[in-house]
């Protein structure tokens, strides 16, 4: 029998046997042996060893697509990454750090701005100039309304999708809106710093349909989680992921134009035109000199 693990808590793992239940299973030791340790996401082969209480064992672990690191899991399809409009403010320098990792893992992202219902349209219509062109789907909700569920429903339908952001933005009562069997205990928003506090505890996967499941994972608020060093992205391949810049590469003086200071730069003729989002180009100026940086120590420590 096959099925998907959504949750690994104590040394058990609850696997989802579409039209069957979910089972709790113990791995093989041999996973053990091998230094394999089963991840939520991963597709397996089970035994059941106790039909009435829904208990098995893992036997096998199917070819993985991907894995992510932070959070751990395997087979994601896709990320969607849920802002606040507003309370708290947009921390756009996280979310742009966000969507290199996870396209960096070959993700497509979902940007969802959740609170639409406490925003003004200046303020929706500037995100959205922002986001325009960054090759995202950009989607604007309120779980409070529940507007723009079935949109997002839509967009998650037969799909594994991992959903990160900042603590605050609404994000588990977003999750909640679209689950009917698990309620993800929600937090209040300070009012002193307008940082929510970190309430999921685990990952874990959601099923939101026969095929389509959802993963929460525990709240971000700090940038360093998402440090460019950590990833395998480079300061020359850092360009590759803002797809804005590309239309106008082409007028760049040296194909090798990293778009800083170079002259003659089509890039940043754009920006002073208005065609790129400033604050688009002003992260990713700030993503190439952290990278830059970190090759300069890694040099040093050789």
């Amino acid at each position: 029998m096959q099925g998907k693990i959504i949750k690994g808590i104590a040394g058990f793992y609850y696997v989802d046997v579409p039209a069957r239940g979910v089972y709790a299973c113990r791995a093989k030791g041999k996973f053990r042996n091998d230094n394999i340790k089963p991840l939520v996401g991963d597709d397996v082969s089970m035994e059941i060893t106790d039909e009435k209480d829904f208990e098995g064992n893992i036997i096998k672990i199917l070819p993985r697509k991907n894995t992510l690191v932070r959070p751990a899991v395997a087979n994601i399809d896709q990320a969607l990454l849920i802002f606040a409009v507003t309370k708290p403010e947009p921390n756009y320098n996280l979310l742009d750090r966000m969507l290199i990792m996870m396209r960096e893992k070959g993700l497509d992202c979902i940007i969802c701005f959740n609170k639409k219902d406490m925003a003004v349209q200046e303020q929706i219509r500037r995100i959205t100039d922002i986001y325009r062109e960054s090759g995202c789907r950009l989607m604007f909700t309120s779980a409070a309304e529940k507007e723009g569920i079935d949109e997002l429903m839509e967009a998650l339908a037969s799909k594994t999708t991992a959903v990160a952001g900042p603590s605050g933005v609404g994000k588990s009562s977003l999750v909640n809106c679209l689950q009917q069997t698990v309620c993800m205990e929600t937090g209040e928003i300070s009012e002193k710093v307008e940082r929510g506090r970190h309430t999921t505890r685990h990952s874990e996967l959601i099923a939101i349909s026969e095929d389509a499941y959802i993963m929460d994972t525990p709240g971000f608020s700090s940038l360093s989680l998402f440090s460019m060093t950590d990833n395998a992205v480079t300061k020359e391949k850092l360009k590759n992921f803002y797809p804005e810049f590309l239309p106008y590469e082409g007028e760049c003086k040296f194909l090798t134009c990293a778009h800083i200071h170079e002259p003659v730069c089509g890039v940043r003729r754009a920006l002073e035109e208005n065609r790129i989002s400033k604050i688009r180009y002003d992260n990713y100026a700030a993503f190439y000199e952290e990278l830059k940086a970190g090759d300069r120590r890694h040099a040093v420590h050789r």
